[in-house]
């Protein structure tokens, strides 16, 4: 099977992946000014998670509503993607106008809800362009989304920006993304049909056994993904402070081994996509989630190690953490109904964060029980259930 007209279809990638990555930068804002709002506020660890589980929990509530009424699949992609990019960008300035904890969750709870129109849908979108090269198209997606989390740990390191300029440019991006949509995205010569307004969409989704393994899949992946991604800075915040003996760690450095912990699985995206294409899409998600496991199972054995040991793992980790999860996308845009893409993208991704609350609310505690050096073995539960998932997927669809 071709892929759309030859440089049309790389112009629309890059295109749609910068806008993703701008779009998106608005996720982590709350996160990477964390420690500021601690001290400011007098938050807990537990309250300080809940700024990001807020996102979450509203993406999880945005995804069920975009599913539910079947609107992936209904409006066109383009017109959802640059309305909730801009809701997106809004709700996430809110955060500059409040002043305290309470205030601030709902802020996050809305920036949540509109990127549910942004993520999933950027998948389909591309996919439209793309057929023997899906693996690397949405991997490239998925990268600069990756990225574009990662920047505003980027944009806090730079010591001339405040803290409104990490929050309030992140707002500017997502709008100026959703501009790049709609002057520049058009959609690719392998439309996926539409299908009208139906409850029974979901169902079908789900009792659909393919695309119900692909989704399990994609929950183990889910399980280690975002509580890395949450609590990697101020694990290696406090490794840096307890190799100095408890003097304060040099932050830009510590924002910018940050930055490359999670900004590291941009590249990952892409491997993953060039491999998945190339070997197969269920080898490729079993090698991420096992590499990706065994570095949650030791990395904090180095914890207070030297920074230099320290950061390299943690980059592997990001690495392949995230390397994995847009091939359990193009896995769902070719086993599920193609009527029903769009609904099952969304559905995944909603069951998908919708776990992550567990473990970004659950590291906390383990960390006060027992250690950073024993926080992150836990996560490691989430790839083994996912390998088996896939390993099971694989079977049929070699049969």
């Amino acid at each position: 099977m071709a892929d759309g007209p030859g440089w049309r279809k790389w112009r629309i990638l890059a295109v749609l992946s910068l806008a993703e990555l701008l779009a998106m930068s608005v996720w982590f804002t709350a996160s990477a000014i964390g420690p500021e709002l601690q001290a400011t506020w007098g938050l807990t660890a537990s309250k300080l998670g809940w700024l990001t589980t807020a996102v979450q929990l509203g993406f999880v509530a945005g995804t069920a509503c975009v599913a539910l009424l079947n609107l992936a699949d209904i409006l066109p992609s383009r017109l959802l993607f640059a309305s909730t990019a801009v809701l997106a960008g809004i709700a996430n300035a809110l955060l500059l106008l409040t002043d305290s904890f309470i205030l601030a969750l709902p802020a996050r709870f809305l920036t949540g809800f509109f990127l549910a129109g942004v993520y999933p849908p950027a998948m389909k979108m591309i996919a439209t362009w793309f057929r023997n090269r899906r693996g690397v198209a949405i991997g490239a997606v998925v990268g600069a989304l990756t990225i574009g989390k990662a920047t505003p740990y980027l944009l806090k390191a730079l010591p001339e920006l405040g803290l409104s300029w990490v929050v309030g440019g992140a707002s500017i991006a997502a709008v100026i993304g959703s501009v790049l949509v709609v002057v520049a995205y058009r959609e690719g010569p392998f439309p996926f049909s539409r299908a009208p307004f139906s409850w029974g969409l979901v169902n079908r989704v789900l009792a659909h056994r393919e695309t119900r393994l692909a989704t399990l899949g994609y929950l183990g992946h889910m399980w280690e993904l975002y509580a890395m991604w949450t609590w990697v800075p101020a694990f290696l915040l406090a490794s840096a402070t307890a190799e100095a003996g408890g003097s304060a760690a040099h932050p830009s450095i510590v924002e910018m081994a940050s930055f490359g912990a999670i900004a590291a699985g941009g590249l990952g995206c892409v491997w993953g996509g060039w491999a998945a294409d190339r070997f197969g899409r269920e080898r490729v998600v079993n090698l991420a989630m096992g590499i990706s496991g065994a570095c949650s199972l030791a990395v904090g054995f180095f914890f207070g190690w030297s920074f230099w040991i320290l950061v390299p793992l943690t980059w592997v980790w990001g690495f392949f953490v995230v390397a994995d999860s847009a091939q359990f996308s193009a896995l769902v845009t070719e086993v599920a109904p193609q009527e029903a893409v769009g609904t099952a993208l969304t559905l995944q991704t909603s069951m998908g964060f919708l776990l992550t609350m567990v473990t970004i609310q659950g590291l906390p505690f383990i960390t006060s029980a027992v250690g950073w050096g024993w926080t992150f073995p836990v996560l490691a539960l989430g790839p083994a259930f996912g390998i088996a998932a896939i390993i099971r997927l694989s079977r049929i669809r070699q049969a």
